[in-house]
Formats: structure tokens, C-alpha cells, sequence
């Protein structure tokens, strides 16, 4: 008999031994008991990990179903099945119940697409007794993951720490650590992301002595990252490149690749085409998976690229395609995949709306939500149209938009709400008046308690549009916050710090350790790192093996090399602090301090600098918050990833939509400033749509492609659809454009709401000549935020992106230097109980030799060490 929870992670295998289950005469737990709780899965799932015995109660499917039941001696009742479907409408029950068949669920924006979504996890659970370990659950978002994650352990309890409820990357970066072994790198290699990979590129692009302004790096890192969104690998391209452009990218996509591997290390597209390679060149890898997850759920489908959707066939295991390949005696050729083939296709629920599909220019492909159900023939299809979110003023200006996309499946957003007020349209003479206008509405709906700064948003088409508000927002003392535009993980000292914290997590990663190999200036110049270069291509050896080698470097000046020399020995010196067990706030604060990058800073007279300072304790908060939340364990029992990896990984799949402001003290909040792409999935009660000109939104590349304003056209029915209670529209009859007038008509898209639906309200410009002054007096929308500074009175200054990861604003190590004597007797947070063998250096700077028993004797600086005296 299998346990309650076959998969679920022990948070301590010395824990006390559980409280027993009620006797039979003490009254039941109220609540029906929904998850099957026999050895199908446990047959089924081929893993080796045993739960001890004891931890979790066991139960027989041929048995009534208890009212309850024990984790850890703790009862936890079980929700009703028929309870998670009040006040539902038809529809969102019918997706709740589906089994069977693949299910694609069009849900209209506001229609309550999350909800049926957790509602139907939780069902899987209380109906149809589905293991938690069997499910899957992507989206694309951490933010959305973590709501969805919540939401769901609101409804099921503690049995949703067992489902998988993560991001594409995120999955995927779980299911390569395990298998990394297959593939020839070791489960703690470094994830690029697009930075780290333009780096990479230029390196490789220079050692391949291509001009950089006949072959760019930056275009050839977007072709690559576009192959591999495509899933088409170094070898594949290069047999098929035609002309020398191709020919240079194949090689230099080749070195690329090449260089990562040397460096233990994936770029962020490499993520999910590795995945599937790994799926499709080991069966029984596949099998593994499939017999694992027998439940795949994944939200905005319609937001997949080529790569994703491959993903997703590959582990379902049920898309119309090739099956195993046989011999003409009806033989399979490889006896895994004749395996592989007998286990069933997974259930598959995907959600989306083709009407919201606005990230081509990402590689996302709309094809695959609107061919679902060639992909899938016995799919079945269900549609949400019931809105939930806005006033039916808004709801039907969006549908008299969008109706004027072709190809699309006919869908009519409507509520049972309320019809709401008139969308406000406005026409202002510049983007100064626009932004004024924006000002003065928050400022009255303010004053008459309509409104307050935190339910405000301003949508924009793209960054450049964002320094107008910014401007205005200052002067007038309205708070706000930039969302998007430069980010907090993308300013050059929070890269930096990141960089020295990824070479000691990985000493054989080159393009960090490039990155700071002068970084503050140690004396290590251009002509310095190409004589270590040389050195590493003569020898046959990595750049960082090279660097420990920097004696046998030809030519190589006695000033660098003794720069070089002193780095070496920083950098062991903080690996030591590494190897001392301290967790990723301490070691930060020891690159901080042990590089004088922090003190450099502080001495600049330079004001930028002080914001840099403030960035870095910005994140020694992010890592001392990573420190102090409670460690996961992950389905199969293993650990995620923690400690220095942890927080990297973290870091690198952190991303833009993670970041909307919190409330201020007052709980007034901040008005949010972002572009339109940025605001998918989002809702706000106010909304600002502006620059509502054709030439700015829709943009002026789209205006001839008629594919492209389709796009255009499904981003203004994203933007229309996040207000809740109030829309305005504007725009600009003249805008600056390179620093010259730009004279735009109106956006079509006013044009295409009808005008019984909107309020119009207009300037001086409203009696220009040329139709300048027309009914459109709509707001545009935005692609990202610029990075200016927010606040004015009451605001204060506008606080970073990562606001919402740290408080703390002080020194991580704050605590006193601790002072040893041998023969001590210590605690460590990882080595636990020690003995002190030894003490050496000065106090500030002293190092203890402890033995730590069975996890051997190591040697500690004391300064960052994790060590308690007791």
C-alpha cells in the first residue's frame, strides 16, 4: 500500500513521531475526502524514493471515504467536490468536470480563467482522485505561478506542495537538474540570460574575427535564440545554411554553443530546446514523465512558441504524429520506445484566447491555439464569455474592436454586471497637454474619493512615451512607479555583484568572470585578458584554468600579472567564504566588502552613484529574504535548489511582471506606468490608455503588414480590457519625434468604438485643420517603462523594482565577530556540531580550523562563517 502522499516532500525525516489518527469513537472531521489513495501511482510513477512509514496515513480506494485526513498527526479536512463548483456559470462547470478528451478552454479576457483552472485542479483531487503528484501546471509568469499555486493550497491544503505549479522555465530547469547527467553537464550549471548571451556572442563573434559591423553580435544572439525557439540546433543549421551570412551566423552559433558547454552553462532558450531533446533522444526518460504527470495544465496557450508547444506534445504523449519507429517486420527499433508507446496520452487542459495572443515578436505562434484542435481531433472545446472584470461600456467597445480581426473564432465579452460609465476620450495639442490631462483626472478622482493613486494605470505602446508622465507626474507630486523599461537585474552594479556570485557558484564560467575581471580596475586590461586567452587556446584549457596559470602567459607585463595573481587569491579567498557554509546574503556582502566595489562607491562624489549603493542594498535584501524563507523540497523529494544556486536561479527567472508596486504606508498606493505588453493579465479599476495615434499605436511598422495590425489591433483589445470601472482614451494631436514634430491622425482604433459609447472631450486642438481634432481622443498604450525617478510630495522617491522582495535596508552582517579559542565547542548552520583545532589571523580577517565529525574539518573565516560558540 502506498502512502498518502507517494510524492509529497518530508520537510524533516527526524521528526518526532506523528500524532495517530482518532480513535473510532471520537466524532469525524465534517467534509467528503476526494484524492484516490491506492498504489496506482506508486506502480505506475517508476520512482525509487520511500516515504517512511508513520508520516502520513495510508488508505485502502475499495474504503468509504474518510472526512479527513493526517499529515504529520495534523487532520486536514477535505473539501467537498461538489462545494468547488457554486457560482459557477455552465460553462466554467463544464470545464471543471471535462475528462477525458483534450479540452481547450477559449476564455475571453476578465472571464475568470484562473479560477476554472484551480477550481479544476482541486476537482481532480475530490472527484476524480487524482494523485497531487500527477499534475503539472504552467504558465508563464513566476507572479502567475505563485498566485495560481496559492489559490489552488487554499482550496486542496498542504497536498499542493506535491503538483508542480511553475513557470516553462521553471519546469524545465527542475526536470534538466535531475536528468543532467544524460547530457554531459552537472546539475548546478549557470542559466545565461540575454545579457550574459550578447556577452558570449561578441566573444565568440571576435575570436571569429567577424567585423561587428557587417555581422553584429546582438542580431546574431536574436537569430540563435530565434533557432532555438524553433528547436533548430547548431548541426541542423549549419547543413542547411546557403549564403556566407549563414554560414558565419551557423559558425558562430557553433562556438557559442561550444562555449557554453565549456562553461557548464545554458542560455534561457537552450532551457526548453534541451528539454525536448532530452524527451525525444531517451525514451524512457519520456516515460518517466509521462507515467509521471498524468494531468498537464497550461494557461495562456496562446502565448507558446514552437519550442513550447513541442514541450508540451512531447510530455502528454497523445498529439496526432510519428509513433515509434518499427522495422518493415513490425518491430519497434528501440525496445524503450515500444515501452514508451503503451502508456496512454496525459489529460490535457490548455486555456488561452487567441484575441490576446500579442507576443510574436517573442516567437510566440497563434497557430497553435487556433489549431488546438487539428493538433488534438477528439478535442473538446468550451467558451467563456461571461465577464467578470468591467462595466459593459468597456466590454463592448473591446468586442467592436477586435470583431475587425479576420480568422479568429467569433467570441462576445459580456456582463451581468453593471453598464458603467462613458469611456472618456480626449484630444490634447501635444504629449505635454496629454500628460497634464492624465494628472488633472487622477488629481479629481482623488479629491472626490473615486479613486486613489494605487488604482490608476497608464498604458503606453512603447518606452520612449513614458518620460512625459514621469515628468508631469514629479512636478504635480503625484506617486508613481515605472514598471518594465531598465530593470532592477539589468543595472550594471546589480550585474556586476550577480557576475561575482556566479563564478563562485560556478568557477568555470567565463563570461562572468570576464565580466568583473577588472571590475572594480585592479591593472587587468584588454591586452592582459587576450594574453590569458592566448594561454587557454595554446594549452588546450579553459579561460579560468588559464587565469591560475597566469606565470606561463608570453609577454604578459609583471604589473598585470601580479593584478592578475591578487584577483586569483580574492577570489579564492571568497570561495572560501562559500565553502564556509555562509548562505548568499553573507557571501554578498563578503564580495561587497572583499572587492571594494561598495567602497568605491561610497567615496564617488558622484550622485548616481548613491542610487548604485541604494540598488545593492536592495539586493543584500533580496538575498537576505531568499536566506530566511523556509526551504522547499521539491515532489520527489528532492531539494530545490538553495543556498548560493538557489538564489541565482531565482534571480535569473525573475521577471517584468513580478515587479507591480505595493501600497504605500498610507495604502494609497502608486499610480502604475507601463506598457501595454507589460500590462497583460493584469486589471486595474482606472485606466489610461495614450497616445492613440495611428503611427504610434498602432505602431508605424505595422501599418502596411496586415498580420502585424492584427497584432496591433489584439494589444489595444488587451489594453481596453484591464480597466475595470473607468477608461480613458487620449492622444496627441502634435508629438515630438528625434526631437521634431510629428503631426498623427487618429488611431483607428478610436475609430472602430462606437460613439455612443464614448464621452468626447477636446482642447484647443479640436479646431485645427486636417481632422486633427476628429472624435478619436483616445490614450495609448505602452511596450515598457523608462527608469526616471517617481514621487514629489508625499511621494518621496520612486523605490526600486525589486521593492517588494527585501526590507531590510541595512548590513546583512550585522552581528559581532565572533571570538574562538581551540578546544571550543561550536554549532554551524549546515556542518552542525564542531570542535575548534585551530585560530589563525587577525581578528578582523582570522580563520579557524574546525573538525566537524562526520562532515570532516573544515576551515571557516569567521567573519562570514554561519558559527555560533556555544
Amino acid at each position: 500500500m502506498s502512502s498518502l502522499f507517494d510524492d509529497i516532500p518530508l520537510p524533516g525525516l527526524d521528526a518526532p513521531a506523528p500524532t495517530p489518527p482518532p480513535a473510532a469513537d471520537e466524532p469525524p472531521y465534517e467534509g467528503d475526502f476526494g484524492p484516490a489513495f491506492g498504489d496506482a501511482y506508486g506502480e505506475a510513477g517508476g520512482y525509487e524514493e520511500e516515504i517512511p512509514s508513520g508520516l502520513f496515513q495510508t488508505f485502502d480506494p475499495a474504503e468509504p471515504v474518510p472526512a479527513s485526513y493526517y499529515r504529520n498527526g495534523t487532520a486536514h479536512p477535505v473539501i467537498d467536490a461538489e462545494t468547488l463548483l457554486d457560482g459557477m456559470n455552465p460553462q466554467q462547470r463544464e470545464a471543471v468536470v471535462h475528462a477525458g478528451s483534450p479540452l481547450l478552454i477559449i476564455a475571453g479576457a476578465g472571464s475568470g480563467k484562473t479560477r476554472v483552472l484551480t477550481h479544476r485542479i482541486a476537482y481532480l483531487l475530490a472527484a476524480r482522485r487524482v494523485q497531487p503528484g500527477e499534475i503539472l501546471a504552467i504558465t508563464f509568469t513566476n507572479k502567475a505561478a505563485g498566485e495560481m499555486r496559492e489559490r489552488v493550497e487554499a482550496l486542496v491544503g498542504p497536498r499542493a506542495k506535491a503538483m508542480w505549479v511553475s513557470t516553462f522555465h521553471s519546469a524545465c530547469v527542475r526536470i534538466l537538474r535531475r536528468e543532467s547527467k544524460r547530457l554531459g553537464f552537472t546539475s548546478s550549471f549557470s542559466i545565461y540570460d540575454a545579457a550574459d548571451s550578447q556577452r558570449l556572442m561578441a566573444l565568440c563573434c571576435r575570436d571569429l574575427d567577424l567585423d561587428p559591423k557587417q555581422f553584429p553580435p546582438k542580431s546574431f544572439s536574436a537569430k540563435v535564440s530565434n533557432l532555438k525557439n524553433e528547436l533548430i540546433d547548431e548541426e541542423t543549421y549549419a547543413a542547411k545554411a546557403e549564403n556566407p551570412m549563414e554560414r558565419k551566423l551557423a559558425e558562430a552559433y557553433a562556438l557559442y554553443q561550444r562555449r557554453l558547454r565549456e562553461a557548464n552553462a545554458l542560455d534561457f532558450d537552450d532551457i526548453i530546446m534541451t528539454t525536448v531533446n532530452l524527451l525525444q533522444a531517451f525514451p524512457d526518460a519520456a516515460e518517466h514523465y509521462r507515467r509521471r504527470f498524468r494531468h498537464i495544465l497550461v494557461d495562456e496557450y496562446q502565448d507558446t512558441n514552437h519550442a513550447q508547444y513541442m514541450l508540451v506534445r512531447e510530455l502528454t504523449g497523445g498529439a496526432s504524429g510519428q509513433g515509434p519507429k518499427m522495422t518493415v517486420d513490425g518491430e519497434f527499433v528501440n525496445p524503450a520506445e515500444a515501452q514508451l508507446a503503451e502508456i496512454p496520452p496525459a489529460e490535457l487542459c490548455v486555456v488561452g484566447d487567441a484575441d490576446q495572443s500579442i507576443y510574436a515578436f517573442r516567437g510566440a505562434t497563434i497557430r497553435n491555439i487556433l489549431d488546438f484542435e487539428e493538433d488534438y481531433p477528439n478535442a473538446t472545446t468550451i467558451l467563456l464569455e461571461q465577464n467578470y472584470r468591467s462595466t459593459q461600456t468597456i466590454l463592448s467597445a473591446a468586442n467592436s474592436v477586435i470583431e475587425r480581426n479576420s480568422n479568429r473564432r467569433k467570441k462576445n465579452l459580456w456582463t451581468a454586471g453593471a453598464e458603467g460609465v462613458k469611456i472618456i476620450s480626449y484630444v490634447a495639442d501635444d504629449e505635454h497637454g496629454e500628460a497634464q490631462f492624465v494628472a488633472d483626472e487622477i488629481d479629481k478622482l482623488s479629491d472626490k474619493g473615486e479613486a486613489k493613486p494605487g488604482d490608476v494605470a497608464v498604458f503606453y505602446r512603447t518606452n520612449a512615451q513614458s518620460r512625459v508622465f514621469e515628468e508631469v507626474f514629479i512636478r504635480v507630486g503625484l506617486p508613481y512607479k515605472v514598471v518594465g523599461g531598465v530593470r532592477f537585474y539589468e543595472r550594471k552594479e546589480v550585474r556586476d555583484v550577480l557576475a561575482y556570485l556566479r563564478v563562485l557558484a560556478n568557477p568555470e564560467d567565463a563570461v562572468p568572470l570576464r565580466r568583473i575581471l577588472n571590475v572594480p580596475k585592479r591593472g587587468i586590461g584588454e591586452r592582459a585578458e587576450a594574453m590569458i586567452e592566448a594561454l587557454a587556446s595554446r594549452e588546450r584549457i579553459s579561460f579560468p584554468q588559464a587565469l591560475l596559470r597566469v606565470d606561463e602567459a608570453y609577454g604578459m607585463a609583471a604589473r598585470s600579472a601580479n593584478a592578475v595573481k591578487k584577483f586569483n587569491e580574492l577570489m579564492a579567498k571568497l570561495s572560501g567564504v562559500v565553502e564556509s557554509g555562509a548562505g548568499p546574503a553573507a557571501i554578498l556582502e563578503a564580495v561587497l566588502e572583499e572587492t571594494g566595489y561598495l567602497a568605491e562607491l561610497q567615496a564617488s562624489t558622484d550622485p548616481q552613484d548613491e542610487t548604485r549603493v541604494e540598488n545593492l542594498q536592495e539586493l543584500a535584501a533580496v538575498a537576505l529574504e531568499f536566506e530566511q524563507e523556509e526551504p522547499l523540497e521539491g515532489p520527489d523529494g528532492e531539494p530545490v535548489q538553495t543556498g548560493l544556486p538557489g538564489f541565482l536561479e531565482r534571480v535569473a527567472l525573475v521577471a517584468d511582471s513580478d515587479q507591480i508596486p505595493d501600497e504605500d504606508g498610507e495604502g494609497r498606493g502608486v499610480i502604475t506606468l507601463m506598457t501595454l505588453h507589460t500590462a497583460k493579465g493584469l486589471e486595474f479599476p482606472v485606466v489610461f490608455l495614450t497616445g492613440m495615434e495611428d503611427g504610434v499605436f498602432p505602431h508605424m511598422r505595422a501599418m502596411n503588414n496586415t498580420k502585424e495590425l492584427e497584432e496591433e489591433r489584439r494589444l489595444a483589445y488587451v489594453g481596453l480590457t484591464r480597466a475595470r470601472e473607468r477608461l480613458y482614451l487620449s492622444r496627441a494631436v502634435l508629438r515630438s519625434a528625434w526631437g521634431q514634430p510629428s503631426y498623427n491622425p487618429a488611431s483607428r482604433f478610436l475609430e472602430e468604438i462606437p460613439t455612443t459609447l464614448v464621452d468626447e472631450r477636446r482642447t484647443a486642438a479640436a479646431a485645427m485643420p486636417g481632422g486633427y481634432g476628429s472624435r478619436s481622443a483616445a490614450s495609448g498604450s505602452g511596450y515598457g517603462g523608462g527608469s526616471g525617478a517617481g514621487g514629489g510630495a508625499g511621494a518621496g522617491r520612486r523605490s526600486s523594482p525589486a521593492a517588494g522582495w527585501g526590507k531590510s535596508k541595512g548590513r546583512v552582517n550585522d552581528r559581532p565577530m565572533i571570538t574562538l579559542a581551540v578546544g571550543d565547542r561550536v554549532t554551524h548552520d549546515r556542518f552542525g556540531l564542531g570542535t575548534v583545532v585551530s585560530v589563525a589571523g587577525p581578528a578582523d580577517d582570522a580563520k579557524a580550523t574546525i573538525d566537524f565529525g562526520a562532515e570532516g574539518t573544515k576551515q571557516l573565516l569567521l567573519r562570514y562563517a554561519p558559527v555560533e560558540k556555544l
